[in-house]
């Protein structure tokens, strides 16, 4: 079967620019730099590159190579700067490549950042025609849909003002709303969702899982691990604009941990620090024993872990601390959430919390860890709260128990305690 995306070494270049320190050129600058062109020219006449300290080449992406077939989840992951969201306008047919081949079969529609396709004069309703028109659809398929697309952009009382005075989470509604109600055989998804409510996240996921179960073909860029676990059967890992792994998504997030890629066990926060003006988080860690393990780290089921979190409190106040986190499985789904059972009122300082999961508790899977600092008096204040900022994998050596051989399929559930038991003959 064709693929609804193939993609053969594809390349994409850019030309940076340095500018000098200088805040003008003067007309003998120009001159001077016009008689030292028109002399390398003299000297080599057949030289087709010179270099020029003033621009440089950039590959944001370079070899890239995959096909997509018809109703796969496909999830992008990747660092910052890896090409993830060059890769998807290049896909979108907004970005021209430098260099390869891009064969799609299908209609696609994109939503990669805030205001993308719509026209900020025309108001909501004029510019659901305006997307539907440029993805191909006939106005009369357009109407029938209308009504689902307003409600699930929860717009209504303002389809008839212009977009440019939406809010930007009104603006990712509406504009996802479009995407995802007029059935195209292709959608893509940038990180844009991380600017709706969590409410309306969860929404779209859903929405996004329903298409992928229609057979329709799914494309989404994510920082969420387990975001990408839950909704996408394969990944494909981006590292400096190459592909580092295709494959299952649980086996590529895995690879990314483990490549260096991110330290998902220990965190130290140098310039965005998560908080408000009373405490915010300075480091993070998973820890077994007293050993910190820098990159992704393995722990048996048999193992104590530590999650060890760093804050500082800014100033004096009568409030009480409490100390909490969640933790999530791969696939999203919340294993456990756990706070200190204390209220601390801390004054101005730095501070380390520690949290004990016993051994023998966790399943075998991985584990992502969100951090957070409240007050609930007099009512519940997130001082600050930083999702999946740490991760850790939990194996099972099936070693010491004799109900539990090698040859056992993987036990479901988001914990597995070993739970005390006895037997007694009536």
């Amino acid at each position: 079967m064709q693929p609804a995306i193939s993609v053969k070494n594809l390349g994409k270049r850019y030309t940076l620019s340095h500018q000098s320190q200088e805040r003008y050129t003067a007309i003998r600058d120009v001159v001077t730099n016009g008689v030292k062109q028109f002399a390398r020219k003299l000297q080599h006449p057949f030289a087709k590159h010179s270099y020029d300290p003033a621009h440089e080449e950039f590959w944001a992406l370079r070899d890239v190579n995959f096909d997509i077939q018809q109703g796969d989840r496909i999830g992008i992951i990747g660092r910052n700067g890896a090409g993830k969201s060059t890769l998807l306008k290049i896909l979108s047919r907004i970005t021209e490549p430098t260099c390869g081949q891009i064969k799609i079969k299908g209609r696609i529609s994109s939503l990669l950042e805030v205001g993308t396709g719509f026209h900020p004069e025309l108001t909501g309703r004029e510019n659901i025609f305006l997307n539907g028109a440029i993805l191909g659809m006939s106005k009369a398929v357009i109407t029938r849909k209308f009504d689902e697309i307003v409600a699930f952009a929860e717009v209504e009382k303002f389809l008839d003002t212009p977009v440019k005075r939406y809010s930007s989470g009104m603006y990712v509604r509406l504009a996802f709303a479009v995407a995802a109600n007029l059935e195209p055989e292709i959608l893509i998804i940038d990180e844009v969702l991380a600017v709706g409510d969590a409410q309306f996240q969860k929404k779209c996921l859903g929405k996004m899982e329903e298409v992928g179960k229609e057979g329709r073909t799914v494309i989404f860029v994510s920082h969420s691990m387990p975001t990408v676990t839950s909704l996408c059967d394969r990944a494909i890992l981006l590292e400096s604009g190459t592909v580092a792994k295709i494959g299952p998504t649980s086996e590529v997030v895995m690879h990314y941990y483990t490549n260096g890629l991110s330290s998902p066990a220990m965190i130290k926060y140098q310039e965005r620090h998560p908080g408000d003006s009373f405490a915010r988080l300075l480091s993070a860690s998973i820890k077994t024993g007293s050993i910190v393990e820098g990159g992704a780290i393995e722990v048996s089921i048999s193992e104590q872990v530590m999650v060890e979190m760093c804050f500082e409190i800014l100033q004096d106040t009568a409030i009480q601390f409490v100390p909490n986190f969640n933790c999530f499985t791969a696939d999203g789904v919340c294993a456990f959430y756990c706070h200190d059972t204390n209220k601390h009122q801390l004054g101005k300082g730095v501070y380390i919390s520690r949290c004990y999961i016993p051994a023998d508790f966790l399943n075998a899977t991985t584990y992502f860890i969100g951090l957070a600092v409240s007050s609930y008096q007099p009512t519940v204040k997130v001082h600050f709260y930083d999702e999946n900022c740490l991760s850790f994998n939990v194996y099972d050596p099936c070693e010491g128990v004799a109900t539990r051989p090698e040859t056992m399929i993987p036990i479901p559930g988001a914990v597995r305690p070993n739970l005390k038991w006895e037997i007694n003959k009536l």
